[in-house]
């Protein structure tokens, strides 16, 4: 591994302590029981010595009694902090990553809708659950295991020298061979495991936007292609899981065998000794038998904790990737809009999604507080985005939007958006029930205004039908509702928003006729007395509209009311009116 890697991670690993002071009690806790399982686990071979030195060889009984209570105290001490260390390093991890989570979900709430036009929610999805329990994991089962293990390491060490130095050379010999091979294992294992990251990733976000689109592939009968894709991605999803199996397979048994042949050196030279010389008594070659596992052992688990380490820290720096991203709004507004009147003006705007592509160009306007303005245009003419630049979900290129001749960028961003009611084309409802779709669980909203505000726009009837009326459980993204049913709903949530601006996006687009009526008069009702952009392709819906503005190629190029745009022949608005017509007389004859 690289100087620079290494800086790096330590870097990183210093960003993740930081989160730790927050729990300083626990992870004190943590060090303790830390250093309580290695020292009282390395005792035990010291007592074990004296008995069998003692003891059992010497056929003398005495102190064999109290040396057997202090072997069973020391195993009760170890059995202890074990289960401390194994509680607390486990809450500690766990507690760490609730906080970074929360602060993760905080800030991609955040995010200008640009990172997601760009972003894979299956990638995020990763990022936010599955990265985040390998981040427990460093503290669970990595770094105070590793802490662990060198403490045990080191004490068990110094106790060998202690007892018998000749027989601690010949176990001392083949450590430099398993810290070389630990090292090369360590450095592959980092490459491998940023793989598997990727992988992971990249096959969830695939299986995310499958499911998500499964009528779309079973429409289009795209089942076998979409399965031979997924082989591959899964393919290389083993492939990259097995070069992690590769070196581990590598790894431990050659470690195994180096810690074999060094219990076998122990045994033939201290048995020698012991037979010959007299230079190292049974007891000591006792110990050391048990010592070495103890010492050896904890170099095998270094290795594997290592890998759980090391996925732990891949799956940081993804995370904090995305906690560095700079993506969001500026919110630094001092004024908040709760008195506003709804006049707005676009002066001299400009916007692009790509550079270099423009989608608004120079468009000033002005639209009237409390009057109805309607929007038309054809396909990517620019209609819905001036809409989204009005809520700041993105940032303009050049230019200004007033609301009562304030800067939107001077209102602070949850005032302007809570003073915006949006109803879209493509409603989103969450998997719950009708009535917090609605509310969006905001407690200052009671079930009684919720229902008399239906009844206001004539959708208590229809809510009511339901089974459980406004208790009805709503599949994920509603897709137990029909699209005018959801569409009602989405009517009503942003009614009961009372909302001094009111922005409908299509909202009649793909209905039934049904929904269509309930939703025109509900348009009517939730319209009155505020400021409302109505943007449609039926032109027969915005034709009482007291202002229309036609769009083409980001630009505004008429301006008027229904009777004064349809006596401009060359005008855009009369030939998408008489286009529209042909095109309804067309299915009237069919």
């Amino acid at each position: 591994m690289s100087s620079k890697s290494r800086v790096y991670n330590f870097r990183l690993f210093n960003r993740l302590l930081i989160y730790i002071k927050s729990y300083s009690n626990i992870f004190l806790i943590s060090i303790i029981s830390v250093f309580g399982l290695s020292i009282f686990g390395a005792l035990r071979p010291v007592v074990l010595e004296k008995i069998v030195d003692e003891n059992l060889t010497a056929s003398n009984y005495d102190f064999f009694l109290e040396y057997i209570i202090i072997m069973v105290v020391l195993l009760v001490l170890e059995v202890a902090s074990n289960y401390l260390f194994i509680f607390n390093a486990g809450l500690l991890g766990q507690s760490v990553v609730k906080d970074i989570r929360v602060k993760l979900f905080n800030h991609i709430q955040d995010f200008k809708m640009k990172y997601y036009d760009k972003s894979s929610v299956g990638i995020l999805i990763t990022r936010t659950v599955t990265d985040m329990e390998r981040i427990a994991d460093i503290f669970g089962q990595g770094l105070f295991m590793i802490i662990s293990d060198i403490i045990k390491m080191l004490v068990v060490a110094i106790v060998m020298i202690n007892m018998n130095w000749e027989l601690s050379i010949i176990v001392f010999i083949s450590l430099p061979l398993i810290l070389l091979a630990t090292k090369i294992f360590q450095k592959y294992m980092k490459l491998a495991f940023d793989e598997v990251r990727n992988e992971v990733a990249n096959l969830n976000s695939f299986v995310q936007e499958r499911v998500t689109g499964m009528n779309v592939l079973q429409l289009f009968a795209r089942g076998k292609i979409e399965l031979e894709k997924f082989k591959k991605i899964n393919e290389r999803h083993k492939k990259a899981w097995l070069k992690t199996v590769w070196y581990n397979s590598i790894f431990f048994p050659v470690a195994d065998i180096l810690s074999s042949l060094t219990l076998g050196l122990v045994v033939w030279y201290g048995g020698m000794n012991t037979v010959l010389d007299g230079t190292a008594s049974i007891g000591e070659l006792t110990a050391f038998i048990m010592m070495i596992p103890m010492l050896f052992r904890p170099l095998n688990q270094i290795a594997n904790k290592f890998n759980t380490l090391l996925m732990g820290m891949v799956a940081a720096e993804r995370v904090f990737n995305i906690l560095d991203t700079n993506s969001v709004i500026k919110d630094t507004g001092p004024e908040i809009a709760n008195k506003i009147k709804g006049k707005i003006n676009y002066k001299n705007v400009n916007f692009s999604y790509k550079k270099g592509e423009k989608v608004i160009d120079d468009l000033s306007i002005e639209i009237s507080a409390g009057k109805t303005t309607a929007i038309v245009g054809s396909t990517g003419s620019g209609k819905s985005t001036i809409i989204k630049l009005l809520n700041r979900f993105y940032e303009l290129d050049s230019g200004l939007i007033h609301i009562d001749d304030i800067n939107i960028e001077d209102y602070s961003l949850s005032s302007l958006r809570e003073n915006i009611g949006f109803v879209s084309q493509d409603v989103h409802l969450f998997s719950d029930t009708i009535l917090n779709n609605i509310t969006l669980q905001n407690p200052n909203i009671s079930f009684l205004s919720v229902k008399k505000a239906a009844m206001d726009i004539e959708l208590d009837n229809f809510i009511s039908s339901l089974p459980n009326g406004y208790n009805y459980q709503v599949s994920e993204r509603g897709l137990t509702l029909s699209t005018g049913q959801r569409q009602l709903i989405s009517f009503l949530r942003a009614y009961i928003k009372n909302p001094q601006i009111l922005i409908l996006d299509e909202a009649t687009s793909s209905i039934d006729t049904d929904s269509e009526l309930l939703i025109q008069r509900a348009t009517e009702k939730i319209t009155k007395n505020r400021t409302s952009i109505i943007i449609a392709h039926r032109l027969s819906t915005i034709m009482n509209a007291d202002s229309i503005i036609v769009m083409d190629n980001g630009k505004i190029v008429e301006v008027g009311n229904h009777f004064e745009l349809i006596k401009n022949n060359e005008g855009h608005y009369l030939k998408l009116y008489q286009a529209q017509l042909k095109k309804e007389k067309k299915y009237l004859l069919i």
